[in-house]
């Protein structure tokens, strides 16, 4: 399916990705804690609702 050059080009991607990611972060952390205060009520509130529509689709399979 994958070459061996796609794999390893795939990983070394996703390490550099996922690397960058971690440092970006770290640099911006006061910025997150300064203007994105309560964002995670915002995640919670998606989450429930996602979580609901998921409810509801069980209830009315049946």
């Amino acid at each position: 399916m994958f070459s061996t050059g796609q794999w390893i080009f795939a990983s070394l991607f996703f390490v550099s990705f996922i690397v960058v990611m971690v440092l970006a972060y770290r640099k911006d952390v006061k910025v997150h804690q300064k203007f994105y205060r309560g964002s995670y009520k915002v995640l919670y509130a998606f989450l429930l609702f996602i979580f609901l529509l998921f409810i509801i689709k069980v209830f009315l399979k049946r």
